[in-house]
């Protein structure tokens, strides 16, 4: 009997809804579950000794999946714990250290599956200096950048580029305020912006040499797989930031030239991620300059828009390969 495949993510998360009808109509096994159920809707029960490695099961009132018997997990965004009401705010943060460390201690260590991605892996790789460090390591191209809060910094690094740069955030550009969600997108700076930066002291910002590009291409990665779309901004504000205009926006799917190929193979072997979607920006004469790779990226709009078959890859990689 083929082994089961626990899918971790948020109820709502539809692209992983994707990955599951693909994995149910190949008759596989899944267990799928949210961190937000637990410890109210989902039960845990995890057992070691020095005979055996982690054994015992996840529960729900309706299913119950066997720990030791997972073939692979698929790890994506989860929801925040869920706890009691009437439970003080100290009591809560208690309770959601407890269960981060429990059940993600748990899952964590689940060695005998195959993981798409392992979330440790995914917090080393989220810190974007770590990505560009590796990307250079691994003969990618990337952009001068810069990471400070001194704003006499930022006119050094903008003398030394000796052309526009660009200022974009260091980790999730998603800000909620007041219970809305808003987006804060890569700006290019004009050199009036260098008089003024007041603010840059207040935390880290980062500083990029502004690449010129002919288009960006969204490279979504999975296992040995490639799946590249040129992303073809229809507007100034998508031209530097293609996130800001989606109406504006076209896809092509395009090729991937051998020397990033082999680049990004080494980059996720050195990130230890099976999934990745990556960034770049094609200059006009055709050169490739890594950005960014998101260990949790969003897939399911590219592949409405090209047809490449990224949740079928997604759903082969969970059920083909060893340990990882």
């Amino acid at each position: 009997m083929a082994a089961p495949v626990l899918i971790v993510a948020a109820d709502g998360d539809w692209p992983t809804d994707r990955v599951v009808v693909e994995l149910e109509h190949r008759g596989a096994e899944v267990f799928r579950m949210d961190t937000a159920a637990f410890p109210q809707q989902l039960a845990l029960a995890g057992r070691i000794d020095q005979s055996h490695a982690w054994t015992g099961d996840l529960s729900t009132e309706h299913r119950t999946v066997d720990l030791s018997r997972v073939g692979a997990v698929y790890y994506r965004a989860p929801g925040a714990f869920q706890f009691p009401e009437g439970m003080s705010g100290p009591e809560e943060r208690f309770a959601a250290a407890q269960a981060r460390a429990g059940l993600g201690g748990v899952l964590s260590a689940l060695e005998s599956c195959r993981w798409v991605n392992h979330p440790t892996s995914m917090a080393r790789a989220e810190y974007k200096p770590v990505q560009l460090a590796a990307a250079r390591a691994c003969a990618l191209r990337i952009p001068a950048t810069l990471v400070t809060n001194r704003p006499e910094a930022v006119r050094v690094f903008a003398a030394q580029v000796g052309g526009p740069i660009v200022c974009k955030p260091v980790a999730s550009p998603v800000l909620i305020e007041d219970g809305r969600f808003t987006s804060v997108y890569t700006q290019r700076l004009a050199p009036e912006d260098l008089e003024d930066l007041r603010g840059i002291d207040t935390t880290a910002h980062l500083f990029q040499a502004w690449v010129d590009k002919a288009y960006e291409v969204r490279l979504t990665v999975i296992g040995t797989r490639m799946y590249a779309a040129a992303i073809h901004a229809g507007s100034d504000a998508a031209h530097i930031d293609w996130r800001s205009d989606y109406g504006s926006l076209s896809y092509t799917v395009t090729t991937v030239p051998e020397d990033v190929e082999s680049g990004m193979r080494r980059l996720m072997g050195q990130l230890r991620l099976r999934y990745g979607a990556a960034d770049f920006i094609v200059s006009p004469d055709g050169m490739w300059t890594f950005l960014e790779v998101n260990p949790c990226g969003q897939w399911d709009w590219i592949q409405g828009a090209t047809g490449l078959p990224i949740a079928e890859a997604i759903a082969d990689e969970l059920q083909g390969g060893t340990c990882a």
